[in-house]
């Protein structure tokens, strides 16, 4: 499947499955789908057959509230059957609300508090490096989630140990639970913080499915020197009456909501 119809699969999964579980996040899930496309159909080396293939590379989400779309691209991808989609958020189901690895093939982490994702990666990166592992590990922030110390502290210890087999790349959307990431704590000179800690940076297009791919397939971008990827993204990227909306962080659609974000998603495969 080219990943640009994935994507799109993503984003419908996700429509629904918020949407029957009454939860939320679909502006977040939307603004990743483009790059979880690329990643689980073209760059991570993972095996459905065998999810704890110890060769395999590791995705974290670190920004767990998006669970829906991880959950989305391994079912498309066979980790397990798509209909188990259909149970996420429902009492007594295993695809919980924050992306949990509880059951879940393919899921290496729970993610949901924020901050946690990217140490965590770090310390599998670092252990890799250690026991002279082939694999990389590739972590996905949201931009509000660079306010937490820990991910500082994380990219310090990045930095210091080398770990170029270490991936963050940042769901750049600009904006933050109720309003904008400028007016709540503002990230700029973004790309310049993260070369001043030691790494590696690269701008892209979040939703441009080549200009993910040709970054992911020049990592490392530097021998000996971690890698970041900031993606300039659009909260609720594909509806357009969800994109660059604060509103879309807390709710699902319902009802004539639901039908219109469908058919316009429907309208671009």
């Amino acid at each position: 499947m080219r990943s640009e119809k994935l994507a799109q699969q993503i984003r419908k999964h996700a429509l629904r499955m918020t949407s029957l579980g009454k939860s939320s996040h679909i502006g977040s899930v939307f603004s990743i789908a483009d790059i979880l496309a690329v990643l689980y159909g073209e760059i991570l080396q993972v095996d459905p057959q065998n999810p704890t293939w110890s060769a395999r590379d590791r995705f974290i989400l670190s920004k767990g509230h998006a669970g829906a779309g991880v959950y989305a691209v391994l079912a498309e991808r066979g980790f397990f059957p798509v209909e188990k989609l259909n149970t996420h958020y429902q009492d007594g189901s295993d695809l919980s609300g924050h992306v949990s690895h509880k059951g879940i093939p393919g899921v290496e982490f729970s993610t949901g508090s924020l901050g946690h994702g990217l140490p965590v990666g770090a310390g599998m990166a670092y252990r890799a490096k250690l026991d002279d592992l082939s694999h990389r590990v590739f972590v996905l922030l949201s931009d509000g989630e660079c306010d937490e110390g820990s991910n500082w502290e994380a990219i310090l210890f990045a930095a210091h140990h080398h770990l170029d087999n270490l991936v963050a790349i940042i769901d750049y959307n600009k904006l933050q639970s109720i309003t904008t990431i400028k007016e709540t704590l503002n990230l700029e000179p973004f790309a310049d913080k993260w070369r001043s800690f030691g790494w590696a940076v690269q701008e892209i297009d979040g939703h441009d499915h080549s200009a993910i791919q040709s970054a992911c397939l020049k990592i490392p971008f530097e021998l000996g020197i971690p890698n970041c990827i900031i993606a300039h993204t659009t909260k609720g990227k594909g509806v357009s009456f969800m994109e660059d909306s604060v509103l879309w962080h807390y709710r699902s659609a319902q009802g004539e909501e639901y039908e219109k974000a469908l058919q316009e998603l429907n309208s671009q495969l």
